[in-house]
Formats: structure tokens, C-alpha cells, sequence
């Protein structure tokens, strides 16, 4: 499918949902509550990590970015996956940069629903190694309280256990 078609579709849903004041839990936006990546394409080449940091940051905080870049020249491919610390974040960046035009090009995007970092190089950070081992934001503040319940401890339980699991099937 063509890009700008993509763009085109999610900014058409996304003003579907707010000309009928669709609550939260029933938007499109609620299938992807469990990730805080997004997806940004049709960047500019000559864009690097700090640019994008300065204009997206404006709905959230930036935890993790990968710019992908060709390895042999080291130049920027166009495309890009941002991690916030907040997954609501994610929301407001999909609907306010979806179809913004940078530097003269039309950008896309949308959310990530199961992110996988790169493979591993020689070049990254502990930091970054430990965002992508055990996931990046996601982490939404309740409501309700201030304190966590044992019920969002289990997911939470569920998941390391299941990293665990995956460790040891490919010792």
C-alpha cells in the first residue's frame, strides 16, 4: 500500500474518533496499549537522532529512538522508531505528526505493535541493550490510584518470566 494512502487512512480514522467523541478504551489507538513505540517513515535523509528528538518530544518524553541508517555509508534510510517513556504519548504523536510535511516531505506515522530492536552490534550502550531486553514504556499511570494493584503485577510477572524462558531456549 502506498504511504501517503496509509497516512491518508489513519488521519481519516483519527478525525472519525474525535467528530463522535469516542472514549479511550473503544479508540483504535487502545490495540496498541502495550507499546510505546511508534513508527515514523518518509523522513528526511538528512535528519539525525537530535532533530527528530526536537520536534517529537513535544507530546512526551523520548526514551529510546533508532534512526536506521544503511551500515556500509552510515546514511539515514528515512525511516525511524521512537520509544516513549509514557504510551499515551504515542497517541498524540500519532495523531498530531501523521501527515505533517518536514523539510518539504510528507511523513507517516503510526504505532508499532511488537517492536524488535536490531540485532546486536558491538556499538550500543547497557542502557540501551537493557531498554530492549525488557521492553520500553508502556507503563501507563491508573487513574484510579497512585499505588499498584497485585492484578498489574501479573502482566508484569508474566513477561519476565516469558524473557526468561526465551534466554534459556537460545542458550
Amino acid at each position: 500500500m502506498n504511504p501517503l494512502t496509509k497516512v491518508k487512512q489513519i488521519k481519516q480514522l483519527s478525525e472519525l474518533e474525535a467528530e463522535h467523541s469516542v472514549v479511550a478504551e473503544a479508540s483504535w489507538h487502545s490495540q496498541y496499549k502495550d507499546s510505546s513505540w511508534i513508527f515514523l517513515g518518509g523522513l528526511p535523509y538528512e535528519l539525525t537522532e537530535g532533530d527528530i528528538l526536537c520536534v517529537f518530544s513535544q507530546y512526551g518524553e523520548i526514551v529510546n529512538i533508532n534512526l536506521v541508517r544503511n551500515r556500509k555509508t552510515g546514511k539515514s534510510k528515512g525511516f525511524s522508531f521512537i520509544c516513549y517513556e509514557d504510551q499515551r504519548s504515542t497517541v498524540l504523536a500519532v495523531d498530531n505528526f501523521n501527515g505533517i510535511k518536514i523539510k518539504g516531505r510528507t511523513i507517516r506515522v503510526d504505532h508499532v505493535s511488537s517492536y524488535r530492536p536490531p540485532r546486536s552490534s558491538e556499538d550500543v550502550d547497557d542502557m540501551t541493550r537493557e531498554l530492549w531486553e525488557k521492553g520500553c514504556g508502556a507503563q501507563t499511570p491508573s487513574s484510579s490510584s497512585s499505588e499498584g494493584s497485585e492484578n498489574e503485577a501479573l502482566p508484569k510477572q508474566h513477561k519476565q518470566d516469558k524473557q526468561k524462558r526465551k534466554k534459556k531456549k537460545r542458550k
